[in-house]
């Protein structure tokens, strides 16, 4: 008989997940939003957060992913 992953490993791994996909643009967000209001340059550097904030978002989840299912 096959043994199954705990829940709470499913779930740990999902939170975790969610939390790279959320917090890397929020971060991004609210780094650029600062630089903004100190150089006066409104939107070109939340934009520019943004777009980073995704692609580290994105390259830690494909990151754990992988490294979750043995593929690294």
């Amino acid at each position: 008989m096959k043994q199954t992953e705990p829940p709470f490993k499913a779930m740990a791994l999902t939170s975790m997940i969610t939390s790279q996909l959320a917090g890397g643009p929020l971060a991004g967000v609210y780094l650029g939003k600062w630089i903004d209001s100190h150089y006066s340059t409104e939107p070109i550097f939340l934009i520019i957060g943004l777009l980073l904030g995704l692609g580290a978002g994105t390259y830690g989840t494909i990151h754990l992913v992988r490294t979750y299912t043995g593929d690294d």
